[in-house]
């Protein structure tokens, strides 16, 4: 079952932190979609709940050196 989920990333600056968000979710099994939003800050991501949790992608973003926001 598909899921989606937009969080406040913190820390994105540049193209270059577009790519590295892009890539690192990307590559979790069971991401279907990823979505960075410089100018608001924010990720949207379309994923299979079944396959993946929230969790796992917040991680991927926080490994990439980004602060997950409210």
């Amino acid at each position: 079952m598909v899921d989606r989920v937009t969080l406040n990333v913190e820390g994105m600056s540049c193209g270059h932190c577009v790519k590295a968000i892009e890539n690192s979710v990307t590559a979790i099994s069971g991401v279907d979609n990823v979505q960075v939003q410089l100018d608001s800050g924010t990720v949207n991501v379309e994923f299979n709940k079944d396959a993946v949790e929230v969790e796992h992608i917040t991680n991927a973003i926080e490994e990439q050196g980004y602060t997950i926001g409210n």
